[in-house]
Parts: C-alpha cells; sequence; structure tokens
C-alpha cells in the first residue's frame, strides 16, 4: 500500500510536469534523438572501401560490332551467378555468397563495357575480389568466343581506393538529424489536442423558453375581445 501511495503522487506530477511543456516540444526532442543515433552510427560503422575493374567487349573479325554490345549486356547479367564466382572465391578468399553480397555489376547502353565493383572492410581486400572477378568473367566468357565472336579483355584493373566509400560521421549525424525532425513534425500532427483546443472559442447560449426578463405582453385585441361575455 505504502508503495503504491508513493508511487501515486510520483505519476501525477510527471503528468504535471510534460502538461506544462510547450506543444511543439516532441519535434526538438526526435530532432536530437536523431542527431545522437546517426552520429553513433557514424562513429560505430565500419568504413567500408569500393574499388572498380573494367571488362570489354571486343567483337572478333567475323562479328557484327554492335553485337559486342549486347553481348556485354548479357555477361553483366550472370557476371554474379555462381557459375562465374566460382573461380573467383578462391583468389578473393571468400565464400561465393559473400562475393554476391559485396560485388556489384553495371553495364551502359552506349559502351560493350562491364564495370565490376567490389566493397569491403579493407582496401586491399576490395581491389583483389573486383579484379578476381573480372578475371573469372572474362575466362567463362571467353569459353564460347569461337560461337559469339566476343571476347572479353581487361580494360582496367582495379586501384586500391585511398578514401572510405561508406557515409562520413557528418552525413550521418546530418540525416539522423532530418530523420528525427521529420517524425518529430508527424508526431506532432498526429497527436490528440486538449481539452483547451478542442474546446475552441465559448459557445453563445441559444434562446430559452420562458419568458424575457421584461413584463410579459397581455393578450392581443383580438383574443381579448372573444374572451369579453
Amino acid at each position: 500500500m505504502s508503495d503504491s501511495a508513493n508511487e501515486r503522487p510520483r505519476t501525477d506530477a510527471w503528468r504535471a510536469r510534460v502538461a506544462r511543456l510547450p506543444r511543439w516540444w516532441p519535434l526538438p526532442a526526435c530532432a536530437a534523438l536523431g542527431v545522437l543515433a546517426g552520429a553513433g552510427y557514424g562513429v560505430l560503422q565500419t568504413p567500408q572501401y569500393t574499388a572498380t575493374s573494367y571488362v570489354v567487349a571486343v567483337p572478333q573479325a567475323k562479328s557484327d560490332p554492335a553485337a559486342a554490345l549486347g553481348f556485354a549486356q548479357a555477361y553483366g547479367r550472370v557476371a554474379t551467378q555462381l557459375a562465374v564466382l566460382g573461380d573467383a572465391q578462391v583468389a578473393a578468399g571468400v565464400s561465393a555468397t559473400e562475393l554476391r553480397d559485396s560485388v556489384q555489376v553495371a553495364t551502359s547502353p552506349d559502351a560493350p563495357m562491364i564495370a565490376i565493383s567490389a566493397r569491403s572492410a579493407r582496401p586491399s581486400a576490395a581491389a583483389v575480389t573486383a579484379d578476381a572477378v573480372a578475371r573469372s568473367l572474362s575466362r567463362s566468357a571467353n569459353h564460347s568466343k569461337d560461337s559469339t565472336q566476343v571476347k572479353l579483355l581487361t580494360f582496367s584493373r582495379a586501384l586500391e581506393p585511398d578514401a572510405p566509400s561508406s557515409l562520413s560521421t557528418g552525413v550521418t549525424t546530418l540525416v539522423g538529424g532530418c530523420a528525427g525532425g521529420l517524425l518529430g513534425g508527424l508526431a506532432l500532427l498526429v497527436r490528440p489536442r486538449g481539452r483547451a483546443e478542442t474546446t475552441g472559442a465559448a459557445s453563445v447560449p441559444g434562446p430559452t423558453n420562458g419568458p424575457a426578463n421584461g413584463p410579459t405582453p397581455g393578450p392581443t385585441p383580438a383574443l381579448a375581445r372573444s374572451a369579453a361575455p
């Protein structure tokens, strides 16, 4: 009984303090929480480095140059398949699943070129992985060059990046603050209004059915004559 009796005044005091806060307090509070969350993520995250290797599709003597562009698009779609990544995982030193998650392939609609990008926590590992996938894709495609009349060649090897490609702490802090401010604004929109806000202006009382404050009017002349004997 004593514990519940002590908790009741504390709860009432906390509610009273919250009620005295301005109505817009969720906006700065959520923005501050977003800034703290973004800064913490930026500090605790592991920097990621990205290296890119380029492979070009070269038409052979009996091939149409336009066919190289089509084969480059096709080889770009299969670059992350297990059949291609089987040889690359040995050189990269990781499993095929990790290769598929860390490698991205992009092709150009105007040039028969394939860009193979690899992400890793170490710059050297990112460059080695990108080059390994590029070599594996070239070997896999060149097995059928006699029938396709298109050959894949390494256009540019991957270099070790000197700066991380992941978001910096300043950017994550800014994004967290913006996201927190947005959530605070939405909280203000969906927050239920208090009684004082919903009551609005004082309502004007309507006319009553009782007699007015002035003298009671007498009967009309027509009723008076009909009531006379």
